[in-house]
C-alpha cells in the first residue's frame, strides 16, 4: 500500500488480514493481543505502530503501538488498554478471528546510542519493551523505567540485578526484561510492592546522579507515555543537558498522513512547522515538540 501523503514511505507499508493467536486480559482493562501477520513483523521497527480496524462494523481504525515481534513466526503482541468504543470492542475479538491491519507506520526510534534510558508510562510501555529487545539484538544494554498507575500487564518480580543509585527497596521488575538481562525498574504511586513510590522522572534522576560523568554524557533518553510525562522526561534531558527522543500518542484518522489530523506543532530552524505525527513521527526530537 502506498501512502500517497508520504513518498519516503512509499512500498513500505502493508494492508493484510491479520490471524488472532492470542488475546488475554489484564487487570485495569488492559489487553496483549498477538496476531499472525505475513509481512508486517518482519518489516515493523521500534517505534512504528499499526493501524486496526478493531470491529467489522466499525471503519475509523486506531492506532496501536507494538510491543515485540517475532519475524521467524510472523507474530506480533500489541498492548493496549481499554479508552472508547473501538477499544472496547477489540478487547472482545476471539482466538482465531482476523483483524485487519495496516503496518508498519511511522518512522522508528533512532538506535544510535552508547548508554540508552528507556522510560516508559503507561500504554506507552510497549514501545520501550521493543526498543528494549532492540539493543539488546544490538548487544547494547539500556536502563528501562516503566510506570503505570493501574496494575501492570505483566507479573512483576523482585529483580536478580542490582543497579546503582536504586534504592534498595526498588527491587520489582518486569520479568521479560530481566530474563534478557536487561535492567528494569517499576515505578507507581499505588505503593505496589517491590515499585518506586514516585514518578518515572524522580527514579531516573536518581540513576543518572549516581552514574560518573563520563557515562552520564553518553546517555540518550527514550520515551513514550501521556503527554505530561513526556513533558516531566524533556525537562529531565534538559537538566542533564541529554538527547531525549520521544514517541508521541496522538489522536489519529487515517494513519497514513493524508487526512492531517493528527499535526502537532515542531519548531524547525527557529521556525514552527506543523507535523504530522501518523507519518513524520511518532518519534520526534523531544526539543523540537516542547
Amino acid at each position: 500500500m502506498n501512502p500517497y501523503a508520504d513518498p519516503s514511505q512509499r512500498d513500505s507499508l502493508y494492508y493484510e488480514e491479520a490471524k488472532i493467536i492470542s488475546h488475554q486480559a489484564y487487570e485495569g482493562e488492559q489487553f496483549i493481543l498477538r496476531i499472525q501477520t505475513e509481512n508486517a513483523a518482519k518489516q515493523t521497527q521500534a517505534g512504528q505502530f499499526i493501524h486496526i480496524q478493531c470491529a467489522p462494523q466499525l471503519l475509523m481504525r486506531r492506532p496501536i503501538s507494538v510491543m515485540r515481534t517475532n519475524p521467524q513466526t510472523g507474530t506480533m503482541d500489541l498492548l493496549y488498554k481499554v479508552v472508547g468504543e473501538g477499544t472496547k470492542q477489540l478487547s472482545q475479538r476471539q482466538v482465531s478471528e482476523i483483524v485487519s491491519i495496516i503496518a508498519p507506520i511511522g518512522k522508528p526510534f533512532d538506535l544510535n546510542a552508547k548508554k540508552p534510558l528507556l522510560i516508559g508510562g503507561g500504554v506507552g510501555m510497549p514501545p520501550m519493551i521493543m526498543l528494549a529487545e532492540a539493543f539488546k539484538n544490538k548487544g547494547i544494554k539500556p536502563m528501562v523505567i516503566l510506570g503505570s498507575e493501574v496494575p501492570f500487564p505483566f507479573q512483576t518480580a523482585p529483580s536478580q540485578m542490582m543497579i546503582k543509585g536504586m534504592p534498595n527497596e526498588v527491587i520489582a521488575s518486569m520479568p521479560l526484561l530481566d530474563d534478557w538481562n536487561v535492567p528494569c525498574r517499576l515505578t507507581s504511586l499505588q505503593n505496589y510492592s517491590g515499585c518506586f513510590q514516585g514518578y518515572v522522572t524522580d527514579l531516573a534522576r536518581l540513576w543518572i546522579n549516581a552514574i560518573d560523568e563520563k557515562t552520564r554524557q553518553e546517555i540518550v533518553i527514550y520515551s513514550c507515555g501521556p503527554h505530561p510525562m513526556l513533558q516531566a522526561v524533556h525537562q529531565l534531558a534538559l537538566d542533564f543537558d541529554l538527547p531525549c527522543q520521544v514517541s508521541l500518542e496522538e489522536y489519529m484518522a487515517c494513519g497514513i498522513g493524508g487526512c492531517a489530523g493528527c499535526v502537532v506543532e515542531v519548531t524547525e530552524n527557529n521556525d514552527i512547522n506543523m507535523k504530522r505525527v501518523c507519518v513524520d513521527g511518532p518519534v520526534f526530537d523531544s526539543r523540537t515538540i516542547f
